[in-house]
């Protein structure tokens, strides 16, 4: 049986895998993310922060990074 993985943060390879954009195109928008939440460069971004930021449900975001 497989254990059911939740995760915490977002990669940008999620951000890709959501949005359709290319891959250093999401590492732009996880850098834009960090400079508006006022984080460091070696912090994580939440799931939950991405939508915020990005106005999109969280019901619909979590299917796409699990699987």
């Amino acid at each position: 049986m497989r254990a059911k993985n939740n995760r915490l943060c977002i990669y940008p390879k999620d951000i890709q895998r959501i949005t359709g954009k290319s891959y250093r195109q999401s590492i732009r928008l996880v850098q834009k993310m960090r400079i508006k939440l006022n984080k460091l460069e070696d912090e994580f971004v939440s799931i939950e922060e991405f939508c915020q930021f990005t106005s999109l449900k969280i019901e619909q975001v979590e299917p796409l990074i699990i699987g």
